[in-house]
């Protein structure tokens, strides 16, 4: 069934402490029939829960590789998508809160893609020419539009390497809905910004000439992350003027602007593996989410590493801190009496394209 207010009024109220004891008791009980998945982004008072973490591609991997009858994601909505499509058809895959979403993911939908492809195709044949790429940040119907069209997935460890595989196949990549994890994973490959324009979905034809269209490389949809927008490039002149020796390291859905004024770029893994990595007394500037910084601050402390949030703002993913304690042991306990609330459920024929699309993206991940 789906989620019942009345029910969930239950537990509105609750403290986050019984919260946790409650979580820990229904974790208890249902043993391993359950498994609870956790995003780096995801607030620390749910994190503590989880039996696995990790960002995108990984979560991919370990969601296609779990055994256990109910895949409790506590993420947003595409992960638990992704979760509930690479999973067996026996396993259920559960949100604790519908309303979980992603702000850059809603940018790109299905409608805006298919007219884009339309467009294009007055200009070129967009089926032999172009290779569509989506960011695993987005709807599993974007991924099965990707997987009937030849595509492929990506995420923010392996884009270079997608687009590596995508021009083997064509010559050109319409990659959405993220432009700056499409112009920084391009840049890295040796294009020039003039062969990566931007689509404007709201624009006819993209905003862009046929001539444009015609030597673009990768056509990049016009999508950002709400959170890593907030990061400048000012941010970390004034970073490196007050510690001249500290490092910088940003997410590469951070612009291009600050992506080229960091020293290292990459997934939030590789983040944690290069700040765990770094010689103990290192300082950092870190620019990805709020949630993330602070755990890994709290982790390499002991190894005298300072780690600094980017932004003087605070910025978090706010539709992911929607998964709290309450909806978590809400869900749990909803299980424990034989319930499944909130459900994450892709219809079959958009799953078995967008399977398509992912498995290929796993494989030459690899």
């Amino acid at each position: 069934m789906q989620m019942n207010a009345i029910d969930f009024e239950k537990y509105e109220l609750l403290q986050d402490e019984v919260c946790a004891q409650r979580i820990v008791a229904a974790k208890q009980k249902l043993g391993k029939r359950t498994v609870i998945l956790a995003h780096h982004y995801q607030r620390a008072d749910v994190y503590q829960h989880a039996d696995l973490t990790g960002d995108s591609l990984k979560l991919s991997y370990l969601a296609a590789q779990t055994d256990a009858d109910y895949l409790v994601f506590c993420g947003v909505h595409f992960m638990a998508e992704v979760a509930d499509i690479l999973s067996s058809s026996e396993q259920v895959v559960i949100l604790p809160d519908l309303s979980a979403g992603c702000s850059m993911a809603d940018m790109a939908n299905l409608a805006k893609v298919e007219r884009a492809w339309r467009e294009l195709a007055e200009v070129i044949d967009p089926d032999a020419l172009i290779t569509p790429v989506t960011y695993i940040n987005s709807s599993a119907d974007l991924k099965a539009f990707c997987g009937e069209h030849g595509g492929i997935v990506c995420t923010s460890s392996n884009a270079t390497k997608i687009l590596q595989w995508s021009f083997a196949q064509r010559e050109k990549v319409l990659f959405f809905p993220d432009q700056h994890l499409g112009r920084w994973s391009g840049h890295q490959m040796g294009l020039s910004l003039e062969e990566m324009p931007v689509w404007d979905f709201d624009e006819p034809m993209g905003g862009l000439t046929p001539e444009q269209i015609d030597k673009a490389k990768i056509l990049l949809w016009k999508g950002h992350c709400s959170v890593h927008q907030m990061f400048q490039p000012q941010h970390i002149l004034r970073f490196r003027n007050q510690h001249p020796d500290g490092l910088v390291i940003s997410h590469p859905e951070c612009s291009f602007e600050v992506c080229k004024a960091s020293d290292f770029v990459g997934s939030t893994e590789y983040i944690i593996n290069t700040i765990r990595e770094a010689e103990p007394g290192t300082r950092w500037l870190v620019g990805t989410e709020l949630n993330l910084v602070g755990r890994i601050a709290e982790e390499f402390k002991s190894q005298g590493k300072m780690i600094q949030f980017m932004s003087p703002m605070v910025c978090m993913c706010s539709t992911m801190a929607r998964i709290d304690p309450q909806h978590l042991a809400w869900s749990l306990e909803n299980l424990v009496d034989g319930r499944v609330v909130n459900q994450i459920k892709v219809p079959e024929r958009e799953a078995k394209l967008a399977r398509l699309a992912l498995e290929k993206m796993l494989a030459v991940s690899k």
